[in-house]
């Protein structure tokens, strides 16, 4: 596992906020889903401020990260933001290793306890 990995499974399981670079632009972000595709780690993860090259709505939304292409990773205590639910699974992650979601479809290997109430990304 990647240092950046790590950091993004603990802003998961704390609930905090991720500030990072991605693509040349700078993102904040709340990680909702962590593991693999294809041998490769990937997060996905609702977007709330900060850049993109398609822009970013005013509401957010979700975005699927390879974190091998994200650089100055950061974590941040605020706010958690999640976007509003979704009709179709995430296709970001196959091999799923942490869900913020207590309720997760996609059997992670890791559960994360809710902190507070439950937070259900993109079922």
């Amino acid at each position: 596992m990647s240092s950046t990995y790590e950091l993004i499974a603990r802003a998961i399981i704390e609930r905090q906020q991720v500030l990072c670079f991605y693509q040349g632009h700078p993102r904040a972000i709340c990680p909702a889903i962590l593991g693999h595709t294809n041998g490769q780690e990937y997060t996905l993860a609702f977007q709330f401020a900060g850049g993109s090259s398609k822009g970013l709505p005013p509401e957010g939304e979700w975005k699927c990260f390879k974190l091998a292409e994200m650089s100055n990773v950061e974590l941040r205590i605020g706010e958690w933001h999640e976007g509003s639910s979704h009709r179709e699974r995430q296709q970001c992650v196959k091999v799923v290793d942490l869900d913020v979601n207590p309720f997760s479809p996609y059997e992670p290997r890791r559960r994360v306890q809710s902190k507070s109430r439950s937070v259900r990304p993109k079922p």
